[in-house]
Formats: structure tokens, sequence, C-alpha cells
């Protein structure tokens, strides 16, 4: 992970009153097999560009180290790779993100589950190569053995350890740690005393205070189209993350038949309902990026109740079952709406 450029923008000059300009400022690079921007504005004089990108880069250093699958000195990796079933001491993040993942495994019927990692390679969207046959019913069964955080994972979180019930089962936290990863930035961007932010990873974000026109950060939901940058929806967000979770663009095909990276845990098969963009907005990353995987697996149908009982804002894009390439049906929970109408 290396920030590949900072850029240092003064946006207004204090003439005769010997005060630093205000400053803008902005950083990208590569982290999580993805890319990230920041938008500072209004960052303190006593906070240099190097200063800043040093932070940055620290706290992603970490989040990686301890919850990416990719690597395996990481925490989530070592315990993936335990064989032992005794309690596995993780450190207070990974309790925080455990926290989240079983609240919305709860809630959403267990639909968002951690322990999807053997369903993930076995439909090939990990070390199994894609060209791969079509995995047989016996092979599903087999790695449903080992999937459902509920019943295979404890978390204990006065001790801060996480326990499994079989030496096979593992954790994958990537619907879940780039949103916390997110919100980890931005809680340093906070210490350093920028009240005014966007903090984007992959797509997903979090925002806080005003941006540069003084008003609501206004971010864009794209079209469903593979290949394509339409956006389909400008959203307004102020001190809220939001999450994307999209079919569109991950997928394999065989035999003329396209599987989504989005499998169902209760079943052990891709989602084969209509909905192929989800949108939620929450008060945090995190929980934004969380609940947008949960929300695609559920579909717009169940999913859109569940919002309405939660009272999440989130946004459904399906197709309409006609066949024909970009022909969607939108909707939106109450919440959404609301969003929506924020000035």
């Amino acid at each position: 992970m290396r920030i590949l450029s900072a850029a240092l923008l003064t946006l207004s000059l204090v003439a005769c009153s010997g005060e630093e300009p205000a400053k803008t400022v902005r950083l990208s690079g590569k982290t999580m097999g993805t890319t990230f921007n920041i938008t500072a504005l209004a960052v303190p004089s006593g906070v240099t560009e190097e200063k800043l990108s040093a932070e940055v880069e620290a706290v992603l250093a970490d989040v990686n180290a301890k919850m990416s699958n990719w690597d395996k000195a990481s925490e989530v990796s070592r315990f993936s790779a335990s064989e032992s079933t005794e309690p596995f001491k993780v450190s207070g993040d990974f309790v925080t993100v455990m926290r989240a993942a079983n609240q919305v495994h709860e809630l959403s019927d267990g639909k968002f589950d951690v322990t999807l990692g053997p369903l993930i390679s076995l439909w090939g969207f990990g070390p199994r190569q894609p060209e791969d046959p079509v995995p047989q019913d016996a092979a599903i069964e087999e790695a449903l053995a080992f999937v459902g955080q509920s019943k295979l994972l404890s978390l204990d979180e006065t001790a801060s350890t996480v326990t499994k019930s079989a030496p096979e089962v593992g954790i994958n936290l990537s619907a879940i740690a780039k949103g916390f990863g997110i919100d980890a930035v931005a809680a340093k961007l906070k210490s350093l005393g920028i009240d005014s932010y966007m903090v984007e990873i992959g797509g997903d974000l979090v925002t806080a205070g005003e941006n540069e026109k003084a008003e609501a950060w206004r971010i864009g939901i794209e079209k469903p189209e593979p290949g394509e940058k339409a956006i389909e929806l400008i959203v307004p967000v102020m001190d809220k993350g939001l999450a994307t979770s999209g079919d569109y663009r991950n997928f394999v095909e065989f035999e003329g038949k396209r599987y989504s990276h989005i499998i169902d845990p209760t079943t052990g098969r891709p989602i084969t309902h209509w909905t192929t963009s989800v949108s939620v907005v929450t008060d945090n990353a995190m929980m934004a990026d969380a609940w947008a995987t949960a929300m695609l697996a559920l579909g717009n149908e169940k999913g859109l109740e569940v919002a309405e009982e939660q009272g999440l804002a989130v946004y459904f894009i399906s197709h309409d079952g006609s066949g024909t390439n970009g022909s969607y049906i939108t909707q939106a929970s109450t919440a959404f709406e609301a969003l929506l109408n924020t000035k």
C-alpha cells in the first residue's frame, strides 16, 4: 500500500492578517485491492501534506494488518488458518467489526455472513479459477457445513476473543472491513482537527461537514451497466457513510450463464433475484458496507421490508424482468426518500 499522489490546493488567501491560508488536501492511492481518494477541507496549518499522508498510510496499514484476507500474516488470516477451537485473542478493532457483523447477520436473516469463504472459493471468486464448472450439489453441501457465523463462531467481547466450532471454519471480512477502514481514516482526520472531509475507498465512503460549496456532499450512484460510468442518481450525504453493492461487474460466466459474486449463505448458491444494485446510507461506512451486501443478498422485496423495519436508507435498482438491457425499476425506502429531500 502506497499513497500515489497528494495534491495541496489553496482555497483562499487571508490578506494582511498574518494567518495561514485555508487549505484543501487531496490524497489518492491504493489499498485493500482497490483505490482510495480523500478530500480534506480547511486543514489546520500545523498539519502538513506530508504528515496527513503519513497518518493515512499508517491507519490503512493497520487495518490491513488486522483484517486483510490476502495477507497471510493478518489477524483474520491467522484466525482462519488456526486449527484450534480454543478462544483466539483478537484486537479491539476486530471485536468492533465482529460485533457489527453479528448484528447485520441477525437482522438480515443470515444473508450477511463472514464465514462465507468456502462458498466464495467454490464458486470461483477466490483461489478457484472462474472457468471451472459450476460446483456439484455435493460440493455445495460440503462447503455449507462450514458456513453460518451464528452457529460456528462465538465472540466474547469482554475477553476480546473469537472461538470457532471446528478447525475448518474461517472468517472473511471483505464485506465490512473496507467500511471499517474508511471510518478509521475519518477518525484520524477528525483527531487532526479536520471537520469537513470525504473519505472514499473502492466506491464506498463517509463524509463530514460540508463540501467546498458549503453544502452537503453530492454523491453519484452509478447505473448498473457493465463498462459504463453513467450516473443514476445524485444523493446528498452529510456526516454519513454510503456504500453500494452490485453484481453487474463482478461475476463469472459458464456455458453462457452469468453467476453473481453475491452468494446466498442459506442456499450456497449465487443470488437469482432481479436486484442488481443496492445503495445504503447509514451513520458510518462500516454499517453501510455490511448492509449493502446484506440487502443485495436479500433482494428488493425482502430487503425493502427489512429496511423499513430497521429505518434504513436503502435504494434498490432491479431488472424489470423483460430481458431488455438497461430496463430497470428503482425503489427507495422511506428513510432514503427523506434523505433525497435534504437541502
